[in-house]
């Protein structure tokens, strides 16, 4: 943990940050869709089981919820890079600890915004599986959040991350901001 708390410290320009968040970009927006989707299908298939269909209202419920997803992960990249002078990218940490912005509701604002905009994707194809498979990989997340990133987290940032998580929801956004 040392050796991250000391790597976390150094400064990357804002160029290396946008560049590793171009890639990141590139995974999260195209790649992990696209399997998502085709594993889905795969599933799907194999297990023969049958889509959820309401016609258009898949593809408006999908869509609405991929786009309020997207927001909120992108809110919390740009508040990132902005306020935290880091990335969500772990190689390139935030040298700040964040607690405006989204992070005011709640501690991980990315992750819901990205596991709302993964499940709306899952409506808009009408897959169980993909919707099922977004729940799975939501909840490793959350476990290596909550048992490796916290722990990196309170390394760096002591006493200050110890009151943010004392008064901040883990992953469900409280809209009143009193302590």
């Amino acid at each position: 943990m040392r050796s991250y708390v000391n790597w976390a410290r150094r400064e990357f320009s804002m160029r290396q940050r946008l560049i590793a968040l171009g890639f990141e970009g590139l995974f999260f927006l195209l790649l992990l869709p696209f399997l998502l989707y085709a594993a889905s299908t795969a599933i799907d298939n194999w297990l023969q089981v049958p889509k959820f269909n309401a016609g258009t209202v898949n593809a408006i419920a999908g869509l609405l919820l991929i786009l309020g997803g997207l927001f909120l992960a992108m809110w919390s990249i740009q508040t990132q890079v902005m306020f935290g002078a880091g990335t969500p990218v772990p190689l390139m940490p935030t040298r700040r600890l964040i607690v405006s912005g989204p992070f005011a509701f709640c501690s991980n604002p990315m992750t819901l915004g990205t596991y709302i905009a993964y499940t709306g994707l899952g409506v808009w194809i009408g897959s169980f599986s993909a919707v099922a498979l977004v729940v799975l990989l939501t909840a490793l997340l959350l476990a290596y959040v909550k048992f490796l990133e916290e722990k990196e987290l309170e390394a760096r940032f002591g006493s200050e991350y110890l009151e943010y998580k004392r008064r901040t929801p883990f992953i469900l956004p409280r809209f009143n901001r009193q302590s």
